[in-house]
């Protein structure tokens, strides 16, 4: 069969064979079902009907309405990242605890004496715990990681953290609140844990649950009793407790009780009227300290 504008079979060869737009050196006669333009292997994807070049799928996406919680948060699949981040950085300092010569408990515990010359200690409390009790690090971590693989998803990554970060902050208000000044061993008792925190994520479960119109026995019972434990055996700081508990539910009914619209600046300006209870309080409690009182607390 002599050459000519014929194929092989005797079929006529295509002037101008459809090409993909992406890549244009490859032939294509599979086409997008939205923009009918031609699309090669690499540039296909697979729709409810047909195939979709990247381009529309690219446009819809872009056009297409996020789905979010009723909290606003974006709706995410997969583990928890926060919760997970928090609880390896609170167990390797837990770790690093038991290295001579660190001294990183005396450096991140607690006590109302140090208010005011190391602050960030309202903090970095929740990351150091006893080391004579295992079970200390051990519930507070179990706590953590049960209500953060439901409150993380609810509320989105960085509003969780925040409540976290919030309520432990709020633990230690909570104990110097409660601390009497001119008595060493309540002005100058050093605490550690992640208690306050843990509770506030009770606080933060109980009004969630009321939000979506949940259960709540549960979560009641589990407060009244840790709460209990709390003042039945020695050595707890009970006063974190009880703080970490109304700045967590503080907390999360600005979160949860958000109107839709302005949502994520009505949350924003909630917790930072929460932040700003918390150092009115600070500044309440220190305003009472006479000012020749030591402020350095002999470790």
């Amino acid at each position: 069969m002599t050459s000519g504008p014929y194929g092989s079979q005797g079929t006529p060869a295509e002037a101008n064979p459809p090409v993909c737009p992406r890549h244009t050196d490859r032939i294509s006669y599979v086409r997008c079902q939205r923009c009918e333009r031609p699309t090669c292997p690499e540039c296909q994807r697979p729709a409810a009907v047909g195939i979709l070049c990247v381009s529309c799928v690219a446009e819809q996406a872009a056009h297409s309405r996020e789905a979010k919680t009723v909290f606003g948060a974006q709706v995410r699949q997969g583990r928890p990242i926060v919760t997970l981040s928090i609880i390896a950085i609170t167990l390797a300092v837990f770790l690093l605890q038991f290295i001579p010569g660190i001294d990183i408990t005396d450096r991140l515990l607690y006590a109302p004496a140090l208010t005011l010359v190391e602050p960030w200690r309202l903090l970095t409390v929740s990351l150091v715990h006893s080391t004579g009790f295992i079970l200390h690090v051990g519930l507070n971590m179990y706590g953590l990681w049960l209500f953060g693989q439901y409150l993380e998803p609810a509320l989105g990554r960085w509003r969780f953290l925040i409540l976290y970060l919030v309520s432990a902050i709020g633990g230690s208000v909570g104990v110097m609140a409660l601390a009497d000044p001119n008595v060493a061993g309540s002005w100058y008792q050093p605490v550690v844990g992640a208690s306050g925190a843990i509770f506030g994520l009770f606080g933060a479960m109980f009004v969630i649950q009321r939000r979506l119109g949940g259960p709540v026995r549960q979560i009641l019972v589990l407060i009244a009793i840790n709460a209990v434990i709390g003042f039945v055996v020695p050595g707890i700081a009970w006063q974190a407790h009880l703080g970490g508990l109304i700045t967590g539910a503080l907390a999360a009914a600005v979160l949860a009780y958000a109107p839709r619209k302005n949502r994520t600046a009505f949350q924003i300006g909630g917790i930072a009227a929460v932040f700003l209870l918390l150092g009115a309080a600070i500044a309440a409690k220190t305003a009472l300290v006479p000012v020749t009182a030591p402020l350095i607390l002999g470790l």
